[in-house]
């Protein structure tokens, strides 16, 4: 064989040679394996790369564009998934326009920098004298950005869990370092497509509370998560067992740390990692928890607050309205225009709108504006921050307005209110079945009809006349029909009728026919001169002012709610106080579940009745402008119309009654058996005290007998103590939860149902108010919404289930001559 030239490799040098190759090719390959995670001075990243993947390939880092937008992002998302979830962006409010061009890299200082297409920093971790001297990116499984000591990327030197954006990933601490001058926080994307901070945000209490806040511009607060008790935020009570959270996934706890309490934050944590869960701040304000669920292949919303999307302050924007549940939830008002298109198109409502004609008054600085009008918007909501003006009459409040150019709209009812510059917070409640106020949106003369002009001009020029033959009908009125009518002949919807005592006692009959009574007076039937049907109450024991008391009573007059008895007037007379009520022709609940009524409520009949119930609490405690804690839920002030649809009577009563309603509750017959434990305590009670009361209501409701019961052996039955028993701690299954059903029903009940009530009414009676549930989650429960566990079974149900401790219980608590209150109700 000829020679090649070439000299001949032995074999012993062969095996050496493949094996640097090999363990070059190996190297190698670990570098490749390192870098997919890891950005570093020589691996850089950029928009013509693929993405960097986290080590087991949970989330993404790279360049992406949001939905219907032009402009690229870096951010971080959700890798394993197929809708596109962005979860942190870096560079919010500087969009690239050109990713392929752009470039995150380490920097000479070993800051992480994100640069655009012209080289300018438009990102950087900033960080001043970094020791190290040479720092990588890392993405981690847990969706935090790092940046680390490349020789040791345990040491971190800043990551993007300190520096959240909309969304709250677990293992995030959401709190405050005040040595560090430190806090994180949730701020919203400015709209859909847009992750520009928009307007509100959630951050820990700034003034060292550990409740959390969501805000406005950094400076209107609309909800807040009550404090921590230790177990839950007062606020939430969806974190207890009985909430819906779903408590088998994860831990949580809020942490204070460091010297004096230096560091204050919120965390939580999965027990099932393959789970993706997430707390985001939307763009239109509400605080959503979110569970990603692969047979839906979507996210599911768990929880959110606020739970109705127009209590959001200024969601819609200045002159703007907002109506729950509809498509578009917010709209401009007639006579005006939105602010800024282009923001409204892409869901960013928060600019609001503008007027379509300037006002004539603002033009021409006449105080009297003549020729500006007033458009009447009916079935609303009105926004909070009105000025009181004393006036008798719309047409007086009317003017008071036009006097004033500032002035935008007014309200009459009873009551003048008026609005100046911007009107926030306006809400339409037409379309859920609610009728509220009505306001009147101020205009210029070119934007009203010919009927609304003209009767604008008319006000100022025929006022004098138009009083004189009002006053002078009124006198005739008086004259003819003193005797059979009302000092006010007429009332305007939704207003209230101020009788006089004579009034009242035409109305009554003289007191005649006594409906019933309690602990805060008795109640008479009476006819109104048009022959409506009225229930006439007196209050005894009444210490309120004259001026005091019509202030309240027009703040209860104004509630109105479905399950809610409804006030139509009042009386105020030297010391006698009476309140006019709308009459109930089927009494009081009492009576059908303990009563000798042939008539026995169907288990349907009692479920709407209890759901009803809930719900008209529920509007108490967060619906109305301030919390009303009713105080005395019972049977006996639950009263049912004509169809059986249940309203919640006397919830005015604890407001007009003050402190010195404790003293009568516990005086009052028929009411010890519903008191909370924190009343006895002497405790400061909150809502949660009506929700006890509810509980003890609930289970008079399912088993149509009363809670205590003495048997003939001399023992004390509680029947909260064996309902707790069957679904708590002594197991029971529904045969033996069937047996608290009334035995009228013959068996005929929805057990779904009845185990779901018992249920309810076990956490409601818990003996830790922080462990039961808010109305709010008694309605949900009710309506199927929401499941919940099992309750332990309360402690103090336990020592009363012993005769001599019920009877020294209550010989402790009411006076001496009452202390065989016990068992007679």
């Amino acid at each position: 064989m000829a020679s090649s030239g070439a000299p001949p490799f032995s074999s012993a040098l062969v095996l050496p040679c493949l094996f640097a190759i090999a363990m070059a090719a190996l190297q190698s390959a670990v570098v490749l394996a390192d870098a997919a995670d890891t950005v570093a001075d020589d691996r850089p990243l950029s928009g013509s790369q693929r993405p960097l993947v986290s080590n087991r390939g949970r989330f993404a880092l790279g360049f992406f564009q949001p939905e219907n937008s032009q402009h690229w992002y870096l951010g971080i998302w959700y890798n394993q998934i197929s809708k596109h979830t962005a979860v942190w962006v870096a560079n919010r409010g500087y969009p690239i326009s050109n990713p392929d061009t752009s470039q995150l890299t380490i920097s000479t200082d070993g800051n992480m920098v994100l640069f655009d297409h012209s080289r300018t920093a438009i990102w950087s971790t900033n960080i001043s004298k970094i020791a190290s001297s040479s720092t990588v990116g890392v993405i981690l499984d847990s969706g935090n950005l790092v940046l680390a000591d490349a020789s040791n990327t345990s040491i971190v030197l800043w990551q993007s869990f300190d520096h959240f954006g909309n969304t709250w990933l677990p293992g995030g601490k959401l709190g405050r370092n005040k040595l560090a001058g430190m806090s994180t926080r949730l701020v919203a994307w400015k709209a859909r497509n847009d992750p520009a901070l928009g307007v509100f945000s959630l951050e820990l209490d700034p003034n060292g509370t550990s409740q959390y806040l969501l805000e406005w511009n950094s400076t209107q607060q609309y909800w807040t998560s009550g404090n921590w008790t230790g177990r839950i935020f007062t606020g939430v009570p969806e974190m207890t067992p009985t909430g819906s959270y779903p408590n088998s996934m994860y831990t949580f706890d809020y942490v204070v740390s460091g010297e004096k309490g230096s560091e204050s934050y919120f965390v939580y944590a999965l027990k099932d990692d393959s789970v993706l869960t997430r707390f985001v701040l939307g763009e239109t304000g509400q605080i959503q928890f979110l569970t990603w669920m692969d047979g839906a292949n979507d996210w599911m919303l768990f929880w959110s607050q606020p739970k109705v999307q127009c209590d959001v302050y200024s969601l819609c924007g200045p002159f703007s309205v907002c109506t729950e549940n509809a498509l578009t939830s917010c709209s401009c008002l007639r006579g005006f225009s939105e602010q800024n298109v282009g923001e409204w198109l892409q869901g960013d409502h928060t600019s609001g709108c503008r007027r379509n004609v300037e006002l004539q008054c603002s033009r021409n600085g006449s105080a009297m504006g003549r020729t500006d009008g007033f458009y009447t918007m009916a079935n609303v909501r009105l926004p909070s921050n009105a000025e009181s003006m004393v006036a008798t009459g719309t047409d007086q409040c009317e003017q008071a307005c036009l006097r004033n150019c500032s002035c935008t709209a007014y309200s009459y009812n009873g009551s003048c209110s008026l609005w100046h510059g911007d009107l926030i917070n306006l809400q339409d409640v037409s379309v859920i079945g609610s009728q509220d106020s009505t306001v009147l949106i101020r205009l210029a003369a070119s934007e009203l009809s010919g009927h609304e002009l003209k009767h604008t001009k008319k006000l100022i020029t025929i006022a004098i006349v138009a009083t004189s033959v009002v006053l002078l009908m009124i006198a005739v009125l008086v004259v003819i029909l003193r005797r059979r009518i009302l000092k006010e002949t007429t009332r305007v919807e939704g207003s209230l009728i101020s009788f006089t005592y004579h009034d009242l006692k035409s109305v009554a009959k003289n007191f005649s026919e006594k409906l019933g009574g309690g602990a805060f007076g008795s109640v008479f039937r009476g006819s109104l001169p048009d022959t409506t049907m009225v229930a006439v109450k007196k209050l005894e024991g009444f210490r309120q002012g004259e001026k005091q008391f019509r202030a309240e009573v027009s703040t209860i007059g104004n509630i109105q709610h479905v399950n809610l008895i409804r006030l139509l007037g009042f009386c105020s007379e030297k010391s006698r106080r009476l309140l006019v009520y709308e009459y109930m022709p089927n009494g009081s609940l009492d009576k059908h579940l303990f009563g000798c009524n042939q008539h026995v409520l169907s288990w349907n009949a009692r479920y709407q009745i209890a759901l009803g119930i809930a719900r008209g609490l529920h509007y108490l405690h967060e619906n109305c402008r301030d919390c009303i804690i009713h105080c005395d839920i019972k049977p006996e002030n639950i009263l049912l119309d004509d169809s059986f649809v249940p309203r919640v009577a006397d919830f005015g009563l604890a407001k007009l009654m003050g402190r010195d309603i404790s003293r009568v509750l516990t005086t009052a017959r028929g009411t010890v058996g519903y008191i909370a434990p924190e009343w006895i305590a002497g405790t400061a009670v909150t809502a949660k005290a009506d929700v006890f009361s509810y509980g003890m209501t609930l289970l008079e409701i399912v088993s149509g007998r009363r809670n205590v019961e003495q048997r003939g052996d001399g023992a004390v039955d509680l029947l909260p103590l064996r309902a707790a028993s069957m679904l708590g701690g002594g197991g029971g299954g529904r045969e033996l939860i069937g047996a608290v059903v009334d035995g009228r029903l013959d068996g005929d009940a929805d057990m779904d149902e009845v185990e779901r009530a018992c249920r309810v009414a076990c956490w409601c009676i818990q003996d830790d108010e922080d462990a039961r549930p808010a109305m709010a989650t008694v309605v949900q429960v009710l309506e199927g919404l929401v499941e919940i566990g099992d309750s332990p079974v309360p402690r103090s149900l336990q020592l009363l289930a012993d005769q001599s401790n019920y009877l020294q219980f209550y010989s402790d608590l009411l006076p001496s001559n009452e202390a065989s209150l016990g068992l007679g109700r």
